[in-house]
């Protein structure tokens, strides 16, 4: 296959290195650029790697430009939406498709490791035939979920994507007033991460929970509060909120009696 991308993002420039990678014939030109001066997309896949709100522009200039094989399909990367955004395609080329990575793309200069993430594919059965086959050539797991509430689906992938580089910055600032050098820390937080990630990935949930709320180490949790409120005030709601997410986990497994976890969860309290 042959593919074009239009979009010159995180997203797109980070599927273009991998498509080189995998050699697979890739062209890429920015979103802005080709709404502005069409031109030909050559690709038995186009790729729509814009921001959300763009798509539907991007759909509807590649519409005017006449500049589309009939034999393409048009996939997009969007989370939230479903393929109907590039409806408009559909007279125009061989079906359309959401195409989502699982995956966390940070820096256009510094894509992800693709292999093993997984990719929400949905849409026209010959984009999605298509869309997968060059997900499986990347590496990506490609997956279909009927009836799937992308809204729903693209706030759990935030969750956890933006919400642990938010943790990971709060452990940071701990860390920092703990005495770590700046220099140090990130590289002490990523393999902390990455063990955490294999841990979901090969074990699951609840079982990759660890730490204190799992222990029903009351006391534990009692002296981390303590500290943060001595050096990081600001840092109590987080832990407090994590910290209870975590005790119906801890339940779960039962490394300990549940007299031991009401009384985490007491000390959770105000």
């Amino acid at each position: 296959m042959k593919v074009a991308i239009v979009g010159v993002g995180k997203v797109g420039k980070g599927l273009h290195r991998a498509l080189r990678a995998a050699r697979v014939p890739c062209s890429i030109v920015s979103a802005r650029a080709f709404v502005e001066r069409p031109q030909r997309l050559r690709g038995d896949v186009v790729i729509v790697a814009a921001r959300d709100g763009a798509i539907g522009r991007v759909a509807e200039a590649i519409v005017a430009s006449g500049k589309l094989d009939r034999t393409a399909v048009v996939v997009h990367c969007a989370g939230a939406l479903d393929a109907e955004v590039l409806a408009p395609l559909r007279p125009v080329c061989a079906g359309v498709a959401q195409m989502h990575p699982m995956i966390s793309f940070a820096d256009p200069a510094r894509p992800p490791t693709l292999g093993g993430g997984h990719a929400h594919v949905a849409g026209d059965p010959e984009a999605e035939r298509r869309a997968k086959a060059l997900c499986r050539a990347i590496g990506l797991v490609p997956r279909t979920f009927p009836g799937l509430d992308r809204v729903a689906y693209h706030a759990a992938a935030g969750l956890v994507a933006n919400g642990a580089a938010a943790l990971a910055a709060a452990g940071a600032d701990l860390l920092r007033r703990a005495g770590a050098t700046d220099a140090a820390i990130p590289a002490m937080l990523g393999p902390l991460l990455r063990s955490v990630a294999e841990n979901v990935e090969v074990m699951g949930l609840p079982d990759a929970l660890t730490g204190p709320v799992r222990r029903g180490d009351a006391a534990g949790v009692q002296k981390h509060l303590a500290t943060l409120r001595s050096k990081a005030p600001h840092l109590v709601p987080i832990y407090v909120a994590c910290a209870k997410a975590q005790l119906p986990l801890a339940r779960a497994l039962g490394d300990a009696p549940a007299d031991a976890f009401d009384a985490v969860e007491k000390a959770l309290e105000p």
